[in-house]
């Protein structure tokens, strides 16, 4: 059993993290969910319907600004790409309107900015200078705003559809590619440098970067492709970001092309292409800021799971034998590819939607939210979100309407006889395992694994391992299908040295390990003198046909070492 081995492979791993930094939420941000699409809020929107807003999964979102020029006259954030000038006062409504509000949820939200009118050629300085300026307002209304940054959205809407394609720029007559590159260059130098002065520390989250030259990175001379693409200028204005760019800033390149992606491999592939081959488009000097600085994400659109399975813009199920699609089907596939991304992605992914609303907007066309058009798109996010807290909720849930069912056998340790699901008791003997329950124990491990029919964290009783170098606890769970989750539960307490965590294995129905990346070791950081809870929901691999937990102690060194476990449950979510 490679069990012994990987445990003890383990134990030297958290001994050699542990003298390096003391792991913790100072170390890890759980990945996040931010929302845009046609009910992107205004800031005045956002301020009148906050509460709303925040009901629904998500940990940010996209929101408007729109300047007030003069009573009959309004001024667009998004459209920030003209050579017009702009006063800074304009927003200042936009500013009071987000410090009135008071988030509880939504902790990452970024002001929406992009690249229309876009009628701004680069070799245009004066032009240049106002757009600076509306990039610097835009800077500030983030910082004043208490908003994470900024969103641009590189897609150009409107005509002349021309700021980073060279073959419309007014001047390409005149002008090489190669020096439009270096004009652009110059112009995200300025950029940079206005809204570092602004926000130092802001976050400028881009619906795509380097990614959607994906065509032209990694190629020996990626001049061609830029020179005839639709984006081919974008690249250099990237890289004048990164010319000035202090290390308080973070970038992220959002991969729109994401939209109909529907396997793991397709949202790691473009996550190595973004880490790898994105860098040949930024020069050698800048890549080291660009692998430390630019973050990988993806776009979700939501409508791809809506639409009728006859539309381009739809994500199949590859098991389907026909077109009639249900809805349980369309909401697996979500939660899977939102929980793929978010896994893939290294902070934020992003969902987009034009079909419908999640909140009110004053917009006669988005007449029905999202969960009236994909009923249960709410859980399904919030299950790939946060699985934990969805489990926790999911289990609250099912004992409230008294469906809760706990698939592990004598989890309490109070019984000294389990009935077998096929049949048959298991019953207790004395110095032996609690009824239900197997042990095992590497070869140089001596402990001993019995009953404790005194200790325990609520009723008497608990699973007692002493002396233990290297073993578990172990029961099996069948039958277990793929795709199918389970919240695996329990309480442990130590005394002397030594450890205790849980395990979720896997074997086929014959009984065969399998899937060893996908084994879950869920601990406590609770002291180690009390009960400690530790839970976390698992997902089922290809495959599977049993699900082994392992309730793992290590490192027990003398007969006083000791290891306790209870309340020990694993629940069926599906």
């Amino acid at each position: 059993m490679r069990h012994a081995a990987i445990c003890s492979a383990l134990l030297v791993v958290l001994a050699a993290s542990a003298a390096l930094a003391q792991p913790g939420p100072a170390n890890w941000t759980r990945k996040k969910l931010i929302e845009t699409g046609w009910d992107e809020p205004t800031t005045a929107w956002l301020r009148q319907n906050l509460a709303e807003i925040e009901k629904q999964p998500f940990d940010g979102i996209l929101f408007g600004a729109v300047g007030r020029i003069d009573a009959a006259k309004t001024c667009a954030l998004r459209g920030l790409l003209c050579p017009d000038p702009w006063k800074r006062e304009w927003f200042q409504t936009c500013v009071d309107d987000l410090k009135a509000c008071k988030f509880t949820r939504l902790t990452d939200n970024f002001v929406t900015t992009g690249a229309n009118p876009g009628n701004v050629d680069w070799f245009d300085d004066a032009g240049w200078k106002n757009v600076v300026e509306h990039w610097r307002i835009a800077a500030w209304i983030a910082k004043q705003g208490n908003a994470r940054g900024i969103l641009f959205d590189p897609e150009p809407y409107t005509e002349p559809y021309a700021q980073f394609r060279y073959q419309a720029q007014p001047g390409a007559a005149k002008h090489t590619f190669v020096q439009y590159c270096a004009k652009a260059r110059q112009r995200g130098r300025e950029v940079m440098q206005a809204i570092a002065q602004e926000y130092p520390d802001c976050t400028l989250y881009c619906y795509f970067m380097n990614s959607v030259n994906a065509s032209a990175a990694g190629q020996a001379d990626p001049v061609p492709s830029l020179q005839a693409g639709g984006y081919g200028l974008y690249p250099a204005f990237i890289d004048g970001w990164l010319d000035v760019i202090p290390p308080t800033i973070t970038l992220v390149d959002g991969c729109e092309s994401a939209y109909l992606y529907n396997s793991p491999g397709q949202f790691l592939e473009s996550a190595v292409m973004m880490k790898g081959d994105a860098q040949s488009l930024v020069s050698p000097e800048n890549r080291r800021k660009y692998r430390a600085q630019v973050q990988t994400s993806f776009g979700i659109y939501l409508d791809a799971y809506a639409n009728p399975p006859t539309s381009p813009w739809y994500i199949a199920d590859p098991a389907a034998k026909t077109d009639a699609d249900k809805a349980a089907p369309r909401l697996d596939r979500l939660r899977r590819n939102v929980a793929t991304a978010l896994r893939v992605a290294d902070q934020y992914v992003w969902i987009y939607g034009e079909k419908s609303r999640w909140w009110p907007v004053p917009r006669t066309d988005l007449a029905k939210t999202w969960e009236e058009t994909m009923p249960g798109c709410s859980a399904a996010l919030a299950f790939a979100r946060d699985p934990v807290s969805f489990g926790r909720q999911r289990i609250a849930d099912l004992k409230a309407a008294g469906k809760l069912n706990d698939l592990i056998l004598n989890g309490d340790f109070t019984a000294a006889k389990a009935t077998l699901p096929g049949g048959g008791t298991m019953e207790w003997k004395e110095g032996a395992t609690p009824a239900g329950w197997g042990s095992w124990q590497a070869d140089n491990s001596k402990g001993s694994f019995t009953w404790d029919r005194e200790t325990g964290a609520a009723a008497k009783g608990s699973a007692c391992a002493a002396a233990v170098a290297d073993g578990c606890f172990l029961q099996a769970i069948a039958p277990v299908k793929p795709g199918e989750h389970y919240a695996v539960q329990g309480l442990r307490k130590l005394k002397g040295s030594g450890s205790a965590w849980l395990r979720v294995r896997w074997q086929t129905a014959e009984g065969k390990w399998i899937a060893e990346e996908r084994d879950r070791l869920i601990y406590t950081s609770a002291p180690t003198d009390q009960w400690g809870e530790m839970f976390d929901v698992v997902e089922a691999p290809e495959g599977v046909g049993k699900l082994v937990l392992l309730l793992c102690v290590g490192g027990e060194r003398s007969a006083d070492d000791a290891a306790w476990f209870d309340e020990v449950h694993i629940y069926k979510l599906d």
